[in-house]
């Protein structure tokens, strides 16, 4: 049976899909409810989020290549209702987090996202490959005695986030306080989480502005080959303001990592819960570019982003309004039989690379793709090639992030022989 005379299992028929992929069932695994939406609802609409849920493939690609249509503002946020005063005077003391990348349309997008594909080159990506190999080297040695990590702790977030910094000329002792900032600049994005809590998030957003505006204004600050030091050419050039490229520094930097971080855990879970395609990598019958592929798309690290209706449509039998919000939703479409043969299985084969969309697709496909493809090519297989016997550790010391955007693990306990 081919890919295309695929169709999606239901997983009950005579119930109603439920979305709610922060729910302990649907951490543990929500495939079978994304095919039981894309069987049943596939624009499915969530009461509790006011949302509309996209997960069909075919219905992905089309709000995708429709920003018209289907506007990024606010492509982070979950909830839309307004910040409370408390977060707005803390917010006040830095600038506007939008327009960025990933939140934009149209020239504004278009203006900000050249800047970046001019000073983050294929040949600036491939020059980083002996730092990125030098620096997970580093990483392991610091834990390869001890018999067992937590692998989230001490590989898949220090990694990407130095090899950002590196990039951006960032000094590699503020590489901790960047997690902090990102990390809750991410969840201070999304809308959701109590108030005191946002205002400490806040907080954290703008002093990581402040730092980056002063890395832009300060040329001793920032590495004359930085991308830092290039935008800032780039944008005299160009006219693009020191804001604008503030945010655009911001964007790389949570962007850069978090993607790379929850598919080293993601991968490594899945080809230890699969050992035959673990020993097809090991001998070689399966490239490490097919690896990379599979972990992407059988386990996308970013769910999904969110669209917002501009004007009256039609989507998978829905009829949309101007200010409906919908979640183009990655992980679904990667799992769509109707596209992809065999979706739930893991396999490190060739499958076609245009039906893989764990980096989105169209004007906001991700601009570090080819970073992050580089990272895990690495990361991966040098763990299996330097923790010999490298197995899961108890079922209890593996904790998956809370994310409604993101699949991904907050802790990893890996076990491993020492001498």
């Amino acid at each position: 049976m081919t890919a295309t005379q695929t169709t999606d299992p239901i997983a009950d028929p005579t119930t109603t899909p439920t979305f709610d992929p922060t729910s302990e069932s649907q951490l543990a695994d929500p495939y079978p409810g994304y095919a039981q939406m894309r069987a049943q609802c596939p624009v499915l609409h969530d009461q509790d989020l006011d949302l509309w849920v996209v997960t069909r493939h075919e219905d992905v690609v089309r709000v995708v290549h429709d920003a018209r249509t289907f506007s990024s503002e606010n492509a982070v946020r979950v909830a839309t209702g307004p910040e409370s005063d408390d977060v707005k005077q803390v917010m006040a003391e830095g600038w506007s987090l939008t327009p960025n990348l990933t939140e934009s349309d149209g020239e504004e997008h278009t203006r900000l996202r050249v800047a970046v594909n001019k000073v983050f080159t294929p040949r600036r990506v491939a020059e980083l490959e002996p730092f990125i190999r030098s620096t997970a080297e580093e990483l392991i040695a610091r834990f390869a005695a001890a018999g067992s990590t937590d692998i989230i702790e001490g590989y898949a977030w220090p990694l990407p986030l130095m090899v950002m910094a590196q990039i951006l000329g960032i000094p590699a002792e503020d590489v901790p306080r960047l997690r902090q900032w990102s990390s809750n600049w991410l969840k201070l994005s999304v809308g959701t989480g109590p108030q005191d809590e946002r205002v400490e998030w806040a907080r954290d957003v703008v002093a990581m502005q402040h730092y980056v505006m002063a890395m832009l204004t300060n040329t001793k600050r920032a590495d004359e080959g930085s991308l830092v030091a290039s935008l800032g050419r780039y944008g005299e050039e160009h006219h693009l303001d020191t804001v604008e490229l503030m945010r655009i520094v911001m964007n790389l930097i949570i962007a850069g990592h978090v993607t790379v971080t929850r598919a080293i855990g993601n991968g490594l879970v899945s080809l230890l819960e699969h050992p035959d395609q673990l020993a097809a990598l090991r001998s070689g019958e399966a490239s490490v570019e097919a690896m990379v592929e599979e972990i992407l798309r059988f386990e996308s690290p970013v769910q999904g982003l969110f669209r917002t209706v501009t004007e009256e449509t039609e989507l998978g039998g829905r009829q949309l309004v101007p200010g409906d919000r919908v979640m183009v939703h990655w992980g679904s479409a990667n799992r769509d039989g109707c596209v992809i043969e065999d979706p739930d299985v893991f396999a490190l084969r060739s499958r076609p690379g245009r039906q893989q969309m764990a980096f989105g697709r169209g004007i906001h496909a991700c601009l570090g793709a080819s970073l992050a493809r580089l990272q895990l090519r690495v990361a991966i297989p040098m763990l299996f090639d330097r923790l010999p016997g490298l197995r899961l550790g108890p079922a209890d010391s593996r904790t998956r992030e809370r994310l409604v955007i993101a699949r991904g693990f907050e802790e990893l306990r890996l076990l491993w022989d020492t001498p």
